[in-house]
C-alpha cells in the first residue's frame, strides 16, 4: 500500500467510525451526509467520491464495525481462559453493543437490509461458529461442560444467554448486591437450579 493509499484508508476509516459514533444518537433517516462530513472534519465530496451515497456509507460503517468487533472475538478464543470467563465477556460485550447502539437500530440496519443480513450470517458460520464449537469441545474435555450433553445444546444455551444479556444486567444493576446477585445468575448458568459450584 503506497502513500496515497494509506492516506485514503485513514480517511475512509475516519468517516467510518464517525458515523458510527453519530448513530448512537442520531436516526438513520435524520443523519445527512453534511453532518457527517462535519463532524469528520471531510467535506460532502469526499464521502460521495469513497462510498457513493448515505446508504452504502452506513453499510459500509456497520460492516467495519463488525469486523472490528470480529477480530476482538478471535483474539479473546486465543487467550487462555476458562469457560466461565469467555461466556462473562461475551454477556458483557453484548451488553456494551446494545448499550452504544440503540437495538432497534441495529435490526434496522441488519434485517432490513438482505445483503447485510446475508453478510453477517455468512461471517458468523464462518468466523464465530467453529470457534464456540472449539469452546464447548474444550470444555467438554476439562470437565467444565457434563459429557451428558451435546455441543449443539451447549450452543443454543449460550446463544439464548446472550441474547438475554441486555435485561439480565440492566436487572443487576438495580440490584443492591450487584456483585452476588450476578455470581447467582451466572451460578444458575453454569450449574443448573440444582446443581453445584466444582467447589462445593
Amino acid at each position: 500500500m503506497n502513500g496515497f493509499e494509506k492516506r485514503a484508508a485513514l480517511i475512509k476509516s475516519k468517516i467510518m467510525k464517525t458515523t458510527m459514533e453519530l448513530l448512537k444518537t442520531w436516526e438513520i433517516k435524520k443523519l445527512r451526509i453534511a453532518d457527517i462530513a462535519k463532524a469528520a472534519g471531510v467535506s460532502q465530496v469526499t464521502i460521495y467520491n469513497y462510498f457513493g451515497s448515505k446508504e452504502a456509507l452506513i453499510s459500509e460503517s456497520f460492516k467495519d464495525f463488525v469486523e472490528e468487533s470480529l477480530l476482538e472475538f478471535e483474539e479473546e478464543m486465543r487467550q487462555q481462559k476458562t469457560l466461565k470467563e469467555r461466556i462473562t465477556y461475551f454477556i458483557f460485550k453484548d451488553k456494551e453493543t446494545y448499550s452504544t447502539l440503540d437495538p432497534a437500530l441495529v435490526k434496522e440496519i441488519m434485517f432490513d437490509d438482505q445483503a447485510m443480513y446475508q453478510y453477517i450470517q455468512q461471517q458468523y458460520d464462518d468466523r464465530v461458529t467453529p470457534l464456540m464449537v472449539q469452546m464447548v469441545e474444550e470444555g467438554k474435555a476439562s470437565g467444565e461442560i457434563s459429557q451428558k450433553v451435546s455441543v449443539e445444546a451447549v450452543l443454543v444455551m449460550i446463544q439464548m444467554y446472550i441474547k438475554s444479556s441486555g435485561e439480565m444486567l440492566d436487572s443487576v444493576a438495580k440490584h443492591a448486591d450487584k456483585g452476588n446477585f450476578l455470581d447467582e445468575l451466572f451460578h444458575i448458568f453454569f450449574y443448573g437450579l440444582c446443581g453445584w459450584g466444582p467447589e462445593e
